[in-house]
């Protein structure tokens, strides 16, 4: 399905609740899963990943899982059924699936005692996995790929026979998820010690709890760059400010886009308000933050500001190449942006004017279709396809932007008349 998306007719005024956390509720189902006698959790994200990480783990006893296109899914699974004595069964997933590296993981995991074997393209799911008890000890594990091979290792550490002692080489990427991760495994009784570059736990015995899961800061992101295209009015009444989640840092961001967070607004949740106050220029370091990159990016963009984006390596590695994908769908718009290495994207504001109203791919990936549907405040029409991508991590988004004013045609439906009333 495609949509033409129009903006709202007046003054944009919106009221929302973000769906909980998926990268909490994922890292929520593999530790209640490791907890002896723990009772199934209710209170986590309902979405596409979600719900597989729900469906593999109720289903330990078949010969296949496929996990879809659920790429924090495949990661913590490897670990947590490799460590699961008796358990063994073929882990596959989506074709896009089996073109995302995992050797990283897997030799981690062997050089700990892991049964692993690859049933495809060497480096790559589907993956073959024997559970047992892992012996542990000690790991030296490249730590600038991607911080979930980091967190599926942390996770089953303590039932290791020796623990873990895992020294993080590299420039780590996405350090507030594996200080996310620690957080969580400390709320589930897990003592850990992160000292430097090394991270160690001891064996010893998951906690039964009972554990709150924050709103989707990552799924704000696409308010915050609707405030700042539309000046209008939002309120997130479940946003997190002493959050886990290190996309918390998404509000600080904006600040430098023209949005302000007030924290308890009038009636309650918190307000996204308008500033005139923009930076001419903005330099920013995505390493921690990956995820909101794409937003940021589409929204200078809009405003015409110039910028130097560093940190974006991991994108190449998500449900697409996402910087790649968000430059091709940049310049149907007439702007051009040119990646430097798989590292860097710089923009001095290079723009020719549009051609036609552009239709924007969204290759399998929720977060294209997200920051690029708030585009049409500034170009109404604009067609979104494959809107059904979102479901991965926000369902309600597109119920949501209705909410908000904004109107969703069928994507071949032609531009209404302006002289209808």
């Amino acid at each position: 399905m495609d949509y033409r998306i129009l903006p709202p007719d007046g003054f944009l005024e919106a009221r929302l609740r973000l769906p909980l956390s998926k990268s909490m509720s994922n890292r929520a189902l593999i530790i209640n899963a490791l907890t002896p006698g723990a009772s199934e959790l209710e209170n986590v994200a309902e979405c596409d990943d979600t719900d597989a990480m729900r469906r593999a783990l109720s289903s330990l006893d078949a010969d296949v899982i496929n996990i879809g296109a659920a790429g924090t899914t495949m990661r913590f699974l490897t670990a947590f059924i490799a460590s699961r004595p008796g358990c063994s069964l073929l882990l596959d997933g989506s074709e896009r699936m089996r073109h995302r590296p995992i050797a990283v993981l897997v030799d981690a995991l062997r050089s700990l005692g892991a049964d692993i074997e690859y049933a495809g393209e060497e480096g790559f799911p589907p993956l073959r996995i024997s559970g047992r008890r892992l012996k542990g000890g000690e790991l030296t594990l490249d730590s600038t790929v991607s911080s979930q091979y980091i967190s599926a290792l942390l996770m089953v550490a303590p039932l290791m026979e020796e623990g873990l002692k895992l020294t993080l080489k590299g420039e780590t990427v996405s350090r507030p998820y594996i200080l996310m991760t620690l957080k969580m495994m400390s709320e589930a009784g897990i003592e850990s010690e992160f000292a430097g570059n090394t991270v160690s736990i001891a064996p010893q015995a998951y906690k039964a709890w009972n554990f709150r899961v924050e709103g989707d800061w990552s799924a704000a992101a696409a308010w915050y760059e609707i405030e700042a295209l539309s000046s209008g009015t939002v309120t997130i009444d479940n946003l997190c400010r002493e959050s886990f989640q290190g996309d918390r840092k998404l509000a600080d961001i904006f600040g430098h886009l023209g949005v302000v967070t007030e924290w308890e607004g009038e009636d309650g949740g918190s307000d996204l308000v308008a500033s005139p106050d923009q930076d001419a220029r903005l330099r920013i370091d995505f390493s921690d933050t990956p995820d909101l990159a794409q937003y940021v990016i589409v929204t200078c963009a809009m405003l015409g500001i110039p910028f130097h984006f560093t940190g974006l390596s991991t994108l190449a590695i998500k449900e697409t190449d996402r910087v790649k994908a968000v430059c091709t769908e940049m310049a149907k718009l007439g702007i051009f942006m040119q990646p430097e290495g798989n590292d860097v994207l710089s923009w001095e504001g290079q723009r020719r004017p549009m051609t036609e109203l552009p239709r924007f791919d969204t290759y399998d990936d929720h977060r294209m279709a997200m920051c690029l549907a708030p585009v049409a405040l500034f170009v109404p029409g604009i067609i979104i396809n494959d809107v059904e991508v979102v479901s991965k991590s926000y369902p309600e988004f597109w119920d949501e932007l209705r909410r908000a004013g904004f109107t969703l045609l069928d994507g071949d439906a032609p531009l209404p008349d302006p002289d209808d009333e």
